[in-house]
């Protein structure tokens, strides 16, 4: 059976999925500086939300492999725009 000439087109938002891991040895930072640190990162990553860089991240809890820490979905057009290592997420246009 012929699809309908009717059927609206099937058309895909692309987005920059970044999964973020903990390094297999990370450096010893004191307590204070990753107080710092943390505020220094959510605060960068509020205004990538804020300018629509970003349209969705989080942290992940009880997944199988512990050096996942988060992910985030961005929206900037250019994998090198992003600036880390990302692949491209495809998924329904407008379900994000």
């Amino acid at each position: 059976m012929e699809p309908s000439s009717d059927a609206p087109a099937f058309e895909l938002d692309r987005f920059e999925l970044v999964l973020l891991k903990r390094p297999a040895a990370p450096s010893f930072v004191s307590d204070e500086e990753v107080d710092r640190l943390q505020d220094l990162h959510l605060a960068y990553l509020r205004g990538l939300t804020a300018s629509g860089e970003i349209r969705v991240c989080g942290p992940f809890d009880e997944q199988r492999d512990e050096t996942f820490r988060r992910m985030a979905i961005y929206q900037t057009g250019s994998l090198e725009r992003t600036r880390v290592d990302v692949m491209y997420f495809y998924c329904p246009r407008g379900s994000i």
